[in-house]
C-alpha cells in the first residue's frame, strides 16, 4: 500500500510536535484517534515503526528520524508543484474560503480592483464547515480566506484584521429577553447556547465568550454552519453569539438579535498561508484591507 500525501503531513506534525493532542487538535485539526490511527497505517505501509511511545512522551525511532527531513522535502515538492500548476492554468482562479456570508459590500469591491491589478485571475467562493478554523487554507482547500479571529495561531498562517465588529446575541422571536434594548452577558449565564463543533478550537471557546463567563456555558447542540445555527435558534433550541455585521446579511423575522455591550469585539480577518507570496494573494489581501478599512473610517 503507498502512503498518501495527508500520511507525511500527518507524520510530519507528529514528529514536529512530539504530542498526539497538539498534533491532532492544534495542526491537523482532526481527533487524536483519528492520527493515531493514520500513523498506525503509515508505519504499517513502510513496514517499520517510526514513533516510540508510552503514556508520557512520544519520540522519534531512527526511522521516523530518517523519513522527516524527506517527509518534508516531498512536501515542500507538491507545495511548488500545486502552485506552479495554478500559475500556469488557462483559467487562473483564486478561491476564497469563507464560514459566514461575507456581506459588507467587499466582494463587488475586491472583484473589481483585482480586475485592474490581477486581471488574469477570476475569485471563486466557497463555504467552509466551522469543522476547519483555517476555513480551507489548512488542506488546501481555499487560497485566502474571510474568516472572524481567532485562527489557529501555529506560525503556518497570515492575516490581516479588516473589521472589528461588537458581538450580538441572537435569540428566538419570543424570547423574554428579545424586548430589551441590550443584553449583559450576565443574563445570558443560564441560557442554552448553540456552539460551533469542537474542532473549531479557540473560535468556539469565543463565540460561546468562555473566557469571559463567570461560569462555563450551557451547550445544548453544535452546527456546522452559520444557516444550522440560526435555524437552531430559530427553532428555540438555544440561543448564540455573532458579529454585528451578521445581523444584517441573516436577518430573518424568526429570530432577534441584541446587542452584548460587556463583551470584547469580534475581529474579521483576511487569512492566507504564511509562505504563500503569490501576486494574486497579495492584491487580495490588500484590497480587502483598503476596501473596509477604508469603510469603516469615512
Amino acid at each position: 500500500m503507498d502512503a498518501h500525501l495527508r500520511d507525511l503531513r500527518y507524520f510530519v506534525a507528529l514528529a514536529e510536535e512530539l504530542n498526539f493532542t497538539r498534533a491532532a487538535t492544534e495542526r491537523l485539526f482532526i481527533s487524536q484517534p483519528a492520527l493515531s490511527k493514520q500513523i498506525r497505517q503509515l508505519e504499517a505501509a513502510l513496514r517499520v515503526k517510526l514513533f516510540d511511545r508510552d503514556r508520557r512522551a512520544v519520540a522519534l525511532t531512527s526511522a521516523g528520524e530518517a523519513l522527516l527531513p524527506r517527509a518534508r522535502q516531498l512536501l515542500a515538492q507538491w507545495e511548488q508543484t500545486r502552485r506552479a500548476v495554478a500559475e500556469t492554468a488557462a483559467e487562473r482562479a483564486l478561491t476564497v474560503g469563507f464560514h459566514t456570508r461575507i456581506g459588507r459590500g467587499l466582494i463587488p469591491d475586491v472583484t473589481e480592483r483585482m480586475a485592474r491589478l490581477a486581471p488574469e485571475w477570476r475569485l471563486r467562493f466557497r463555504q467552509i464547515s466551522w469543522r476547519d478554523p483555517t476555513a480551507g487554507l489548512a488542506d488546501g482547500e481555499a487560497d485566502v480566506a474571510i474568516a472572524w479571529l481567532p485562527v489557529p495561531d501555529s506560525g503556518q498562517l497570515a492575516w490581516r484584521v479588516v473589521a472589528t465588529e461588537t458581538r450580538w446575541v441572537a435569540l428566538p422571536a419570543d424570547h423574554p429577553l428579545a424586548g430589551r434594548p441590550a443584553v449583559a452577558l450576565a443574563e445570558l449565564a443560564d441560557q442554552p447556547f448553540i456552539a460551533l463543533p469542537s474542532a473549531a478550537g479557540p473560535a468556539r471557546r469565543f463565540w460561546l465568550a468562555a473566557d469571559q463567563r463567570a461560569t462555563p456555558p450551557t451547550v445544548v447542540t453544535e452546527a456546522q454552519t452559520a444557516e444550522e445555527t440560526f435555524e437552531a435558534v430559530a427553532s428555540g433550541l438555544g440561543v448564540a453569539l455573532l458579529a454585528e455585521g451578521n445581523t444584517e446579511i441573516y436577518r430573518r423575522p424568526d429570530v432577534v438579535y441584541r446587542p452584548v455591550p460587556d463583551l470584547s469585539p469580534a475581529e474579521l480577518a483576511v487569512i492566507w498561508r504564511a509562505d504563500d507570496d503569490r501576486h494574486p494573494v497579495r492584491v487580495f489581501a490588500e484590497t480587502c484591507f483598503r476596501c473596509l478599512c477604508a469603510h469603516a473610517s469615512a
